[in-house]
């Protein structure tokens, strides 16, 4: 029983960093279009229980992409200095989709496992009721 404890623990530690990434991924799509932004990243940190690496992950920093921002031609724009460029984002919309679908399908994999981990505990707690 410890064992499907264990495997409950690290799926649903998977799901919690995926939920997050795609937090951010979210955040990068919905500023793509705004001036300055710089495009977030998340990294993954596996857990370490008094010095025992334990197979589950959390979150660590996020980070801030420092590629280079688009230069936007927009004489108008009121960011635009004297020669009609402003900075745009550095947000690339596919990288941020695959990104979005890396997330989602790693999701979908932990949450299966955790399905897998509970029906697995359900029917050795009813086999011992027997």
């Amino acid at each position: 029983m410890p064992d499907l404890q264990n495997i409950l623990n690290l799926s649903a530690s998977g799901m919690k960093v995926q939920a997050s990434r795609l937090r951010h991924v979210s955040e990068n799509i919905a500023n793509a279009d705004t001036p300055g932004y710089h495009r977030k990243t998340v990294s993954f940190e596996e857990i370490v229980d008094q010095g025992v690496k334990t197979g589950a992950v959390t979150t660590g920093d996020v980070r801030l992409d420092n590629s280079p921002l688009k230069e936007i031609y927009d004489p108008g724009h009121p960011l635009a200095d004297e020669s009609g460029f402003y900075d745009g984002s550095n947000v690339e919309l596919m990288i941020e989709i695959a990104d979005a679908r890396e997330a989602q399908r790693s999701y979908e994999a932990n949450l299966k496992m955790f399905d897998q981990a509970r029906q697995m505990s359900s029917s050795l707690l009813d086999l011992l009721r027997r």
